[in-house]
């Protein structure tokens, strides 16, 4: 007994001396919370500090570091001890640098909020009655850590108390917390969807998210949040799902490159400054809601103070319809929601857009700063060939097929399992050079299958089942036959009950199938060798600097697992960057030294389910408004301005299944031009909101447009017409009904200058066409 509690605490003590190891906080560079934290607040805003630490977010993982899962004894998000002593070591030391610097707002700080867990109420069932436990020990040590500010639980229905449960998704308008005495809170409003590889890219009408938005404060919402509200790019190996796509772009008011992504920013925009001028009556009063017909509504915030301010809703999904309220008629587009800050005069309508468009475009440069050179990126390369099978010191032999996460600890993507098997000419294989199937099962998330060092075949899953089953023609020969795998991850399970339990990797069987006699030969138990990584990984290729690279006249192309290298001068000028991988099949990529995340433009989406436009109107999921069908789910790969030198840059690519690397090209993101389309039904722009009171006359809609970059002017207008305009931006034309003046009307009051506005009336334009709603479009250039 005594030997036993000695080997014991000898256990213990080596465990707590690896965690000591292994634990390297690391808040450097892009990691540096506290710097991101007091730049949020010298913007003037707040901070929800979410620590989770579980976080999904479609991160590698859900965010958690892959060493937990080597820890005995530990399951994940559950009442366990070995958990919860590493949730509690992490979530205190976050909330202890906070303090340290001052940013709870109980000490003057920007942090207004801290969240604990993260959308554990969706898959907590099926951890049964230890779930319960786990939010009851979770909400108590979170508080316990005293940060003078309250704490939250997203869609946790049972938070217990001082814990407010909160919403995430779509819509949230009919979501009630569970006490009166809390708040209802938002934190999650998808302002579009991930991107998968093999998927095509799913984006939301902005008029559905301000529809949203505005019922939810119609109905008594106090806080609302955007995810995402900047989209951006899942660098090196962060991003899990698996398949999640590198861009994170998710279709949000700024973009992954930091651009505006207009109508959407300045909708949303004028959205909440319409809510803002609301303020007084909402934060002093519940509503009062009132029904003005089928799936008509009214809600009213009336202080006896006289602050007054009101909401008209018109849920149906497919007709408008026009209502009286408070003595007035009021016309409500089907799926819009009208504010009137005073009760009478509308604000804004969530269905009818004032803000301009911006249409973007990317610019193919060539890799090199000389225009006038022939070769453009077609030279320079240098390469080095990846061995096939095993080639580093580290490898190992086992029998039997192992799990991949296990055995990589996700070091690397990539796990090489290796077989030599010896064919007779007396065993029941065809004959020489006829085929056989190598049939093989894998947990996920994709293979390539080398005979005798040649690519016989490869498989994938996708983002809806990570698993490939494979039979792959193959042809062996008499004698010694190698049979080498090559499985590898593309980011690791983030969401789901016990996701962390999902493995990788071949786990089997691997069978011979198709021989002379039909029997079939299972490999699976026989003794495999197995080597973590790629050597290129080892010899530290993606820096660029190894002495093993190679070059010359006949640089070679389509062929797997080979490295290749060149430099380049970044591309004149300051519009973002992007790598267009044209030509290339699936790999990784690095820009001096920093991981742009995996590349794979051979994995195209399918034909079906996407449309020319999207109707807004009706519950949107993220299956509803999809584009880019039948292409690459991915081609264009973020590459950060500041990553950049103005020459002598290097690129390095990793390139799996073959691709020709002189086809890549650099695009930079431009404006192609703005466009706007405003009917004379509109309400005027939120900033003008008042003005008609003050000066005691009507004015009329406007269209207004603006080049969004300094030193730029608009230069021409490719379209202008008031009437009834067909088509939307970027595709206008005109119809019988258009009036005459209306191109030089708008040239005159825009060209030359940054920005314009325009009165939408017939009072500027005349009436082409007596009785008839009108609307101006406009669409124009900058230089």
């Amino acid at each position: 007994m005594l030997k036993k509690k000695k080997k014991k605490k000898r256990e213990n003590l080596l465990f707590v001396l690896t965690r000591l190891a292994n634990v390297q906080y690391d808040f450097k560079g892009r990691n540096d919370l506290v710097k991101f934290v007091k730049t949020v607040a010298e913007a003037g805003l707040y901070v929800h500090l979410r620590i989770g630490p579980y976080v999904c977010a479609e991160w590698n993982y859900g965010g958690f570091p892959l060493w937990l899962h080597f820890i005995p004894g530990i399951q994940f998000r559950t009442d366990n001890g070995p958990f919860k002593e590493e949730m509690q070591i992490f979530t205190a030391k976050i909330v202890d640098m906070m303090k340290k610097e001052n940013l709870y707002a109980s000490q003057g700080g920007p942090i207004i909020l801290s969240q604990i867990e993260n959308e554990y109420g969706n898959i907590d069932s099926a951890y049964g009655s230890a779930a319960k436990s786990y939010i009851q020990w979770a909400a108590s040590m979170a508080t316990s850590l005293d940060t003078g500010v309250p704490w939250v639980m997203c869609q946790q229905a049972d938070a217990p108390d001082p814990m407010i449960n909160t919403c995430n998704g779509f819509y949230c308008d009919q979501f009630t917390p569970n006490s009166v005495k809390k708040p209802k809170m938002w934190t999650e409003n998808w302002t579009g969807w991930f991107l998968s590889f093999g998927g095509a890219a799913p984006y939301r009408p902005v008029e559905d998210i301000a529809f949203a938005v505005a019922r939810f404060f119609q109905l008594g919402g106090t806080f609302q949040n955007y995810y995402m509200y900047h989209g951006g790019t899942n660098f090196g190996r962060t991003t899990g799902g698996p398949f999640i796509a590198t861009s994170y772009d998710y279709d949000a008011p700024i973009d992954e490159y930091g651009l505006l992504r207009q109508p959407k920013w300045g909708h949303l925009k004028d959205l909440h400054k319409a809510i803002k001028l609301c303020e007084a009556a909402l934060i002093a009063t519940d509503p009062t809601i009132t029904s003005l017909g089928t799936n008509l509504e009214a809600s009213v915030y009336k202080t006896g103070t006289g602050s007054c301010a009101a909401f008209l809703a018109n849920v149906r999904t497919n007709s408008d319809a026009t209502v009286n309220f408070s003595g007035n008629s009021y016309h409500l587009p089907a799926w819009s929601v009208s504010i009137l800050p005073d009760c009478k005069n509308v604000a804004l309508n969530t269905a009818q857009i004032n803000s301009m468009a911006v249409m973007p475009r990317f610019m193919q440069q060539s890799l090199k700063n000389d225009i006038d050179s022939s070769d453009g990126f077609q030279s320079g390369w240098s390469w080095v060939d990846e061995p096939v099978g095993i080639s580093k010191n580290n490898a190992f032999t086992k029998l039997g097929l192992l799990e991949q996460i296990n055995v990589t600890a996700d070091k690397s993507d990539y796990l090489w399992y290796s077989l030599s098997t010896e064919i007779q000419g007396d065993e029941p294989f065809l004959e020489d050079g006829s085929q056989t199937v190598l049939h093989v099962e894998s947990l996920g998330h994709a293979l390539h299958a080398f005979i005798n060092g040649k690519l016989a075949g490869s498989g994938t899953g996708n983002s809806g089942n990570a698993k490939v089953t494979e039979d792959i023609p193959v042809t062996l020969i008499h004698g010694k036959n190698t049979i080498d795998l090559l499985s590898l991850t593309v980011g690791l399970q983030n969401y789901g009950a016990f996701y962390d339990k999902q493995g990788a990797g071949i786990t089997g069987p691997v069978k011979l199938k198709g021989l002379a006699n039909g029997t079939t030969v299972d490999l699976s138990s026989q003794q495999w060798t197995y080597q973590v990584g790629l050597q290129g990984e080892e010899l530290g290729l993606p820096s660029g600097s190894s002495s093993k690279w190679v070059s010359g006249s006949t640089l070679p192309k389509k062929q797997p697992l080979i490295w290749y290298k060149t430099t380049f001068d970044a591309p004149a000028g300051n519009d973002p960057v992007a790598l267009h991988f044209i030509g290339m099949g699936k790999g990784e990529a690095w820009v001096n030294g920093q991981s742009i995340g995996r590349y794979w433009p051979a994995y195209v989406s399918s034909n079906s389910g996407c449309t020319s436009s999207c109707d807004y109107r009706g519950p949107y999921n993220s299956n509803k408004c999809l584009k880019n069908c039948g292409k690459p789910s991915q081609q264009l790969y973020h590459v950060p301005r500041s990553w950049l030198k103005p020459s002598g840059n290097t690129l390095v690519l990793f390139e799996e299944i073959g691709g020709d690397p002189t086809q890549i090209s650099f695009a930079t993101k431009q404006v192609e031009s703005l466009c706007s389309r405003v009917s004379e039904y509109h309400p005027l722009p939120v900033d003008m909101w008042g003005s008609d009171l003050t000066t005691g006359r009507k004015s009329s809609p406007m269209l207004s447009l603006e080049c969004p970059f300094p030193n730029q002017v608009i230069s021409s207008i490719k379209f202008a017409s008031f009437g009834t305009p067909h088509g939307t931006c970027g595709s206008f034309s005109h119809s019988k009904c258009s009036s005459r003046m209306a191109l030089s009307i708008v040239q005159e009051a825009c060209i030359g200058s940054k920005s314009c506005s325009i009165g939408v009336s017939i009072d500027t334009f005349g009436d082409p066409c007596r009785g008839i709603a009108k609307s101006l479009a406009v669409e124009a250039s900058c230089t």
